[in-house]
């Protein structure tokens, strides 16, 4: 019998990170010019390949991922049915929508639970299909920095949300590789988490800043003020390389995650001026509840 580290973890981290590397490929997708129709069309097989691994992880999960996931709003929040629809009819890049109403579906498992081989070796195969994805996604947001950088492509995502992507695909395969090696997530793994995720958080905030329309001055100063808390988060992280700031990192976080819930919920309502897909701001909003329920294990 397997103990539930493995498979539990493996199957929440895979719902939470499946869906956020499917939209990445989709963001990518939807920032390219015709001029790029190769990129394009990678960005799309990625897109699908991690629908398709979400879907295995959602069969594979109900009954048995923990509720304190479900219920943390990471998976899916209650925008994110509606952002999915909007953004594929502004883009016309197909959505399996199916699947959020699958994930809004899903039963948590008991602690303690005990698995059979045959589940080991489902979670396993996911894994290493994960593993393989993310090493071919990683080389591909890598050749578009390059190619930005060097002024050999054009898109509307920002140079910094490319690195910040990377950073992200980095992050869940590195977790992958330590279930696949020690069969569990260790809590030593998650010594530099707030330092991580406070970066996030701040690369949030000026991304937001950055894709509002500029009349939407009272939002603009608000995501700026949210910006320099969490640059000063960072480096107070970053000078202890400890969870010292936790409290302080969740108090923020919370107040964060209540304006990118407003900002959604504006975007998805066409009640703000921005240049921001409806599915991004779900995306953050997702983002940030993660980081809350790290923050609060």
């Amino acid at each position: 019998m397997y103990t539930d580290n493995y498979i539990v973890r493996s199957l929440e981290l895979h719902l939470f990170f499946g869906r956020i590397m499917k939209e990445h490929a989709l963001f990518l997708r939807a920032g390219f010019t015709p001029a790029d129709p190769s990129f394009s069309d990678k960005a799309e097989y990625y897109k699908k390949e991690f629908e398709a691994l979400l879907s295995r992880a959602v069969a594979l999960g109900n009954g048995v991922v923990s509720q304190e996931v479900l219920r943390s709003g990471e998976l899916v929040t209650k925008f994110t049915a509606l952002a999915e629809k909007q953004t594929e009819a502004f883009t016309a890049i197909s959505i399996n929508k199916e699947i959020t109403a699958r994930e809004q579906r899903l039963r948590p498992g008991s602690r303690g639970n005990n698995f059979g081989a045959e589940a080991h070796r489902r979670v396993k195969q996911l894994n290493q299909r994960a593993l393989e994805l993310l090493d071919g996604l990683i080389a591909l947001k890598e050749q578009i920095l390059k190619n930005v950088l060097s002024c050999k492509m054009f898109t509307g995502n920002y140079p910094l949300l490319i690195e910040h992507i990377i950073r992200e695909a980095k992050l869940y395969r590195g977790y992958v590789e330590m279930l696949e090696k020690e069969g569990r997530l260790s809590n030593a793994s998650m010594q530099d988490t707030e330092c991580f995720w406070n970066q996030i958080m701040m690369e949030h905030a000026l991304f937001i800043r950055g894709l509002l329309d500029p009349s939407e001055t009272e939002l603009i100063h608000t995501a700026d003020e949210f910006a320099e808390d969490y640059a000063k988060l960072l480096e107070t992280c970053r000078q202890a390389q400890a969870r010292a700031m936790e409290g302080t990192s969740l108090e923020e976080t919370l107040k964060f995650r209540d304006f990118k819930a407003a900002g959604t919920q504006g975007i998805t309502g066409c009640g703000i001026r921005s240049v921001i897909l409806p599915l991004l701001a779900d995306h953050v909003l997702r983002e940030a509840n993660h980081y809350i329920r790290l923050l609060t294990i």
